[in-house]
């Protein structure tokens, strides 16, 4: 009899356990994702773009968007990713579709308007970002980046940061990443699903 009443605790505890688990995964998780990409790129940073425009939340809205933070000193991560833009802006504009690119500089003193100009200007439709180190900190809180600074031999430092591609719909919000080296077929069919959503 004691057998029973052991074996019956543990159906009900793990029957308790199962619909907890249910519970969260169907109405709490999807409330803290929504809250999550609701607020990735708000907040009250003020940039500037490589042609003189203003760089806020406000300017993620408008066309189908994609921010990615890196740094022209970069080695390997930011020029392969630009590659990447490269390669998507072009199979998207076969189409005609469009997508709008910020590159935002983790590396503002380094990275003026006009170094950042001439980084970015051969990838279609991609303009570059900076400002104050303030403002960039600010930017990199408002859309969740990492970014540090890490000292190299002989005084010089280089910068390590989030390597993901941030995709933002016409209207401001947070859409999907691309990770890092995510392959071509499946960050164009992201960014069209969002440019079709």
């Amino acid at each position: 009899m004691t057998r029973n009443r052991v074996f019956i605790g543990i159906l009900w505890a793990a029957a308790a356990i199962a619909l907890l688990a249910f519970a969260y995964f169907r109405f709490v998780a999807p409330q803290i994702e929504a809250r999550v990409s609701d607020g990735l790129g708000v907040g009250d940073y003020e940039l500037v773009t490589t042609d003189g425009q203003p760089f806020t939340q406000d300017s993620l809205k408008g066309g189908a968007t994609a921010v990615f933070f890196g740094f022209t000193h970069c080695p390997e991560v930011c020029p392969t990713t630009l590659g990447d833009v490269a390669g998507w802006q072009d199979e998207l504009a076969a189409d005609g579709e469009e997508l709008r690119v910020f590159f935002v500089t983790v590396d503002p003193e380094r990275d003026t308007t006009e170094v950042l100009g001439d980084y970015v200007g051969w990838v279609p439709g991609t303009v570059g970002v900076t400002g104050t180190p303030e403002e960039v900190k600010k930017a990199e809180k408002a859309f969740m980046v990492y970014s540090a600074k890490v000292p190299l031999e002989g005084g010089d430092y280089t910068m390590d940061h989030s390597a993901s591609v941030l995709l933002f719909d016409e209207d401001g919000r947070f859409f999907e990443p691309v990770g890092y080296g995510e392959g071509f077929d499946r960050a164009v069919a992201k960014i069209r699903r969002m440019i079709g959503a």
